[in-house]
């Protein structure tokens, strides 16, 4: 998935015209302490709660003050990892998106980021979860997944993560059915360490409604 897929237009940018208390309001109502300054098409900036909130004249057009603007952004063709990364590096609530012209053309917000990360990794759908450690020399997803499908079951997702100073690789399993204990055997039987399972059935029945629950608070 790229930048330009994950766009938002709902929110509407600022221009420089726009005083402190619309720029407030407009944070307030869609929970983000970030928003971009256009002109016409031209991007500016980012302007941040932080700084708004010491501004003691709420009516000050935002072009009148003295601002530290940050200016981040992404191309339309950028990868979502790189979007991904430009949130965690400078902890934004939206990054802009920008065509090949330097136009913009609207904003991905760190909801639109919860929601793709949760269709990316099944968080919706019901199922256990298996964690194995592994030796990064024997990261062989395709026998991980054979394993589970001789259990008549999927993997609907999976990640993997390492560790410093360590040649052990922790793999993170979502597969489609809450009884697991067939598929743990047979991990154990192939030398997997089953480090951690999850798998209780009332939780994952109750997941969807909890994360739509969540995806509403935030103004998804």
């Amino acid at each position: 998935m790229i930048a330009a897929e994950l766009i938002s237009n709902i929110i509407s940018p600022l221009k420089t015209s726009d005083n402190v208390q619309k720029a407030l309001e407009r944070m307030s109502e869609f929970k983000l302490y970030h928003l971009p300054i256009v002109n016409e098409k031209q991007f500016l900036g980012l302007v941040s709660e932080e700084e708004l909130i010491e501004v003691r004249d709420l009516s000050a057009p935002i072009g009148s003050l003295s601002l530290s603007i940050i200016n981040p952004f992404v191309f339309e063709d950028a990868h979502i990892y790189d979007v991904i990364r430009l949130f965690n590096q400078l902890h934004l609530s939206i990054v802009p998106v920008l065509d090949l012209k330097k136009n913009y053309l609207g904003i991905v917000s760190i909801n639109n980021i919860l929601e793709y990360t949760a269709d990316m990794y099944a968080a919706k759908e019901p199922g256990g979860i298996i964690v194995l450690s592994i030796s990064n020399r024997n990261n062989s997803l395709a026998h991980m997944a054979q394993i589970v499908e001789a259990d008549n079951a999927q993997i609907l997702s999976s990640y993997v993560s390492s560790f410093a100073d360590s040649t052990k690789l922790e793999v993170t399993l979502k597969i489609n059915k809450t009884e697991l204990s067939g598929i743990i055997s047979s991990f154990e039987r192939y030398n997997y360490e089953v480090k951690a399972v999850f798998n209780n059935a009332q939780i994952d029945d109750t997941s969807a409604d909890r994360f739509n629950s969540f995806m509403n608070y935030l103004n998804v």
